[in-house]
């Protein structure tokens, strides 16, 4: 199928003609594989795919929309959106009313955020997803009025006037070649690019892969943000200029859904990245249970609880800055838990009162649940090193199939690093 073909599509499943088959095959209770035959009696096979490909993917889209059953998606787009309540976050840091781009927009997740500020354009070379980003604003009633609206193009990216704009905001394709990479200098745009629309525009937003690799001067020119929602770190953004509250810090960002489908910070936790950081002194409580010989050598120990950092605090590196902030310590030297002698409540920690501690022994650890009568049990792991220890499974599924749980009893169980060994923590979620 050519270009053409392909856009006269998707024209078609946007328009009245497309929505009442996707109304049709939407209220019908038979599987969607069921539909199929049903629908070629009256579709061609693209109409046909379309349809059902739709359906199957508004259903999932549901996880990052409120809305989703009047928009539109690709697989891929959906995929790569923002969902709706980052998107709102990041949008609220822009200023209200002035004009905005959206520098390659796909289906149109931090679009639609940023139209709801103003008046904004969209621009992305794929004409089918400026085609379903269009949609998508008019659908949800965002393609005009007061706020100015939206206007969408397929384009390239590096010919758009961003100082024609208060700000922008870019998203870069981290798959130019098929493959993913968190390489910021391969993306497509790639580093020339964005830093000759910096130069035009110093006010910007480049959103990320949490683990992007980074220009090593990015770190002082601009605010690297880690957004976290429902204990998943979602994107990292580069703040550029005005909109960089902390210049040459990191800062991570923990979120929380509102009922009118936006977003709202329950913590931040701002800093420099770094093992300084944790350069505070390690609790020398001795640790519950037994210990082998190389733990006991270990200056690293586990007071009464243990935390879970956030991941997005994790992932910007600023652990440290939250086990100073409340005096806790670290687990290990490269491990993630942080740990203390007294309950901490922080949204940015899972906290955790510990009953057991013992190195990660199959026999010693099946038969100590079987003791208590845990039959329901978390397994959370934090094995930065990759640790291995006699061959024991440290993927939760496998581990916990073969602890053959048994008993009416609960508990949580933490795999981390300590002395060299990997350490297994009995605990009980506190919050």
């Amino acid at each position: 199928m050519n270009d053409h073909d392909r856009l006269d599509d998707y024209r078609w499943l946007t328009g009245q003609e497309g929505a009442e088959w996707l109304r049709r095959v939407a209220e019908d209770r038979h599987a969607l594989v069921n539909q199929a035959g049903r629908l070629r009696k009256w579709l061609s096979p693209e109409q046909t795919h379309l349809v059902l490909e739709q359906v199957e993917l508004r259903r999932r889209a549901r996880a990052k929309f409120a809305d989703p059953d009047r928009m539109f998606f690709t697989s891929l787009g959906l995929q790569q959106a923002t969902d709706q309540y980052v998107a709102a976050y990041k949008a609220g840091r822009f200023a209200q009313g002035q004009a905005l781009v959206d520098l390659c927009c796909g289906i149109g997740g931090d679009l639609l955020g940023l139209a709801r500020r103003g008046p904004v354009a969209g621009v992305d070379r794929d004409p089918v997803a400026a085609l379903l980003a269009a949609a998508n604003a008019r659908a949800l009633g965002l393609a005009g009025g007061e706020a100015g609206g939206v206007e969408v193009r397929a384009g390239d990216v590096a010919e758009v006037a961003v100082r024609e704009f208060a700000a922008w905001h870019l998203d870069p394709d981290r798959r130019p070649q098929g493959r993913r990479t968190t390489v910021v200098e391969l993306h497509e745009p790639g580093l020339p690019v964005i830093e000759k629309l910096l130069a035009a525009n110093a006010d910007a937003a480049v959103k990320l892969a949490p683990a992007a690799a980074l220009p090593d001067d990015w770190s002082g020119r601009a605010e690297l943000e880690w957004i976290g929602r429902r204990r998943q770190c979602r994107q990292l953004i580069a703040w550029f200029g005005g909109l960089a509250d902390h210049t040459g810090r990191h800062r991570a960002t923990i979120l929380a859904e509102t009922p009118d489908g936006g977003a709202r910070v329950v913590r931040t936790v701002v800093g420099k990245r770094g093992r300084s950081s944790f350069s505070i002194p390690v609790s020398r409580e001795p640790a519950l249970g037994e210990e082998d010989r190389k733990r006991a050598a270990s200056p690293f120990s586990v007071g009464r609880y243990v935390f879970d950092p956030d991941p997005a605090v994790l992932a910007a590196g600023l652990s440290g800055a939250l086990a100073a902030e409340h005096g806790l310590s670290a687990t290990g030297p490269r491990a993630a838990y942080l740990t203390g002698d007294r309950a901490v409540a922080d949204p940015a920690l899972a906290c955790f009162e510990v009953t057991d501690v013992l190195p990660l022994d199959l026999k010693r650890l099946r038969r100590l649940l079987h003791e208590r009568g845990i039959g329901r049990l978390e397994i959370k792991k934090r094995i930065q090193n990759r640790i291995k220890k006699r061959g024991v499974a440290h993927e939760p599924d496998q581990l916990r199939r073969r602890l053959h749980l048994r008993g009416e009893g609960s508990a949580v169980l933490l795999l981390t690093p300590i002395g060299g060994t990997v350490t297994a923590i009995l605990a009980r979620r506190v919050v």
